[in-house]
């Protein structure tokens, strides 16, 4: 039984819709935000609340077709009902759609056509599912009959578990007392004539010889080998006094900041740099007539996009057509470090928006993929939310209370590191930040922050910004409670943010993952940031896939939490193959606030949609 049908245009128009029940809630809107938006379209089905979407395109006239029925359901007509109505509509109303008032016409009429189409093809798969009697010889019956009894049987194979009784019956018969005492080494001893068993050769005539003794620690002698200067520099139990201990500490602060990779202050806020891409390609040039980058003609044509490049006067363009260019397309993507699903997925939302359409006289396919899988990066990469946590933290100041923002992701991608980078840039715009020392369970962690905290604030004190304290419990603490106890201390002593960090843990440890999403539900903070590295793959889907379904399934809320965002750490490593950045997003729908590419505080930067996907187009 279906639910619901609908024709509408590509920018949301709805032309004609035939509903069969009431309908809760608003699949289809559902439908349009959560999949084509997002690009998504190449995948076969789409799930929302208790309904089951599926969809098909044409291309030709910009059209979405769209049926809902109920998800338990197991329609296996739908996807012929879809093209037999879009073969349909397309006939009856092919004057009306190829006039300028499509949008303004009346379709009313295609309700019966539509009816007629759905009953015959449910008639016709009803008829199919109809089970065939079987055979009397297929039957258990035929077995206990005379004709069965006289079959012969089949000869049984040894199987594995006789096999493994075996294998341990020939153990104990082996370790039993008959077969003789075993000596060093796993050897028999074989007895003497008189019954007493005759020595290893390995053991010697003394019996203290037979225990091994234990290696007596050789002090070490420095006398002759250091000179007494040299011994004195090396005694760092000197204390010094609080100057040089402070102007020590500056120092070592400052060697941590590069000023001239210091962002800019923007209508009074500090804002960190953009990634530096450095000059375009020289063989791209930007066409000023078209406004378009395009390639520089070459006497040979070659990457990704040169395959089909004389390949023009296509009228229509179907799937044998566009495979090879896809092929070398999916490919191109997973060089640059997209996960493979994630760019099968890419081409098959490509190609669904490319079937059908009428390719011009001087068209170029390789072209035409290469504009359409920009786009649609383009609408992947593009920010659905706010971006702009320092507006945020001011409304949090309004309502006078801490902005909170906790820090997860897996072990040793840089959480702690990228904590302090965010903590400068925050110091950078005057605001009292304290840090939550919640990772409990790596050895070093808090001493760790600590070094951080020190060095930040001596950098606050010298250059009078902002202000960070550091709140520590120590060990084996529970992180949540840490976690809580910290958000109330930056309430009660007027910090505008808190920064939680976390301890490191696979997407697999399911006790980590439940403490981790329990210090979400017990806390709320106002964001969750995920720090990745840049240099995975197919790993970021995997890790981003099992964080989002943990904070779900263990937070025992009714609406848990998700990811919010991404740090990308480790981006000065990978060059142009920034696919991590587009599978992550991809993966959550959510935005990348910021990257890493490097080891001083001023190694964070912004990351423009632009620059990932002039990255992951270019040859």
């Amino acid at each position: 039984m279906l639910d619901l049908c609908t024709v509408l245009t590509k920018g949301g128009y709805v032309l004609w819709q035939k509903n069969y029940t009431h309908i809760n809630g608003a699949p289809v809107d559902a439908l349009i935000r959560d999949v084509l938006i997002e690009e998504r379209a190449g995948i076969t089905s789409y799930n929302k609340d208790s309904y089951a979407l599926k969809w098909t395109f044409l291309n030709e006239k910009e059209l979405v077709f769209v049926i809902a029925y109920q998800s338990f359901l197991q329609l296996t007509y739908v996807d012929e009902l879809l093209e037999t109505t879009k073969r349909l509509f397309s006939t009856t109303f092919s004057e009306q759609l190829d006039s300028s008032d499509v949008v303004g016409g009346d379709y009313s009429s295609f309700d019966p056509l539509f009816d007629r189409a759905w009953k015959t093809l449910e008639e016709k798969y009803s008829k199919s599912k109809q089970k065939v009697p079987r055979k009397f010889e297929d039957t258990k019956k035929f077995e206990n009959t005379l004709n069965g009894s006289k079959a012969k049987p089949a000869v049984k194979e040894p199987s594995v578990e006789d096999e493994i009784a075996k294998n341990i019956q020939a153990m104990n018969l082996a370790g039993s007392p008959r077969s003789g005492a075993r000596g060093p080494g796993g050897r028999r001893n074989v007895k003497s004539p008189k019954g007493s068993p005759v020595p290893s050769p390995n053991m010697a005539s003394d019996p203290a010889a037979g225990k091994k003794k234990k290696s007596q620690k050789v002090m070490r002698t420095w006398e002759g080998k250091v000179a007494k200067g040299e011994m004195e520099a090396l005694d760092y139990s000197k204390k010094l006094d609080g100057q040089e201990h402070e102007d020590a500490t500056l120092a070592n602060a400052e060697s941590l900041v590069d000023r001239s990779k210091m962002g800019n202050v923007v209508d009074g806020y500090y804002e960190v740099q953009d990634v530096d891409y450095g000059d375009e390609d020289e063989d791209d040039i930007f066409d000023e007539e078209d406004g378009e980058l395009v390639s520089k003609p070459t006497a040979k044509s070659s990457g990704v996009f040169g395959f089909f490049k004389n390949l023009t006067g296509q009228r229509e363009i179907d799937a044998a057509t566009l495979e090879p260019v896809l092929q070398k397309m999916k490919t191109h993507l997973i060089d640059k470090n997209v996960a493979s699903n994630i760019s099968q997925h890419l081409c098959d939302s490509v190609q669904s928006s490319l079937l059908g359409k009428k390719l011009g006289t001087f068209g170029s396919v390789s072209t035409l993929v290469k504009d359409n899988m920009e786009t649609a990066l383009k609408r992947i990469l593009t920010p659905k939310t706010s971006v702009d946590i320092l507006r945020d933290i001011e409304q949090a100041k309004a309502r006078s209370r801490a902005y909170s923002i906790t820090f997860i992701g897996v072990n040793g991608v840089g959480k702690s590191t990228n904590l302090s980078k965010v903590c400068f840039w925050l110091l950078q715009n005057n605001y009292r930040v304290l840090i939550a020392a919640c990772d409990t369970f790596r050895s070093g962690a808090v001493e760790q922050l600590r070094v951080h905290a020190r060095n930040l604030k001596a950098l606050q004190s010298s250059h009078s910004v902002g202000e960070v304290e550091l709140f520590e419990r120590g060990y084996g603490k529970d992180a949540a409670g840490i976690a809580q106890d910290a958000i109330t201390y930056a309430n009660n002593n007027d910090f505008d943010v808190v920064l939680i960090d976390t301890a490191g843990r696979m997407q697999d440890n399911e006790p980590l993952m439940r403490s981790l999403a329990k210090l979400v539900a017990v806390n709320n903070p106002d964001k969750i940031i995920f720090v990745g590295e840049a240099l995975v793959g197919n790993e970021a889907v995997d890790q981003l896939t099992k964080f989002n379904q943990a904070l779900k399934d263990f937070s025992g809320l009714q609406n848990p939490r998700h990811i919010d965002g991404m740090i990308l750490t480790k981006f000065d490593t990978i060059d142009d193959k920034v696919g991590a950045a587009l599978s992550m997003t991809y993966t959550t729908g959510q935005p990348i606030y910021f990257v890493g590419t490097g080891q001083t505080y001023t190694d964070l930067k912004n990351l423009k949609v632009s620059h990932v996907v002039q990255s992951l187009l270019k040859n």
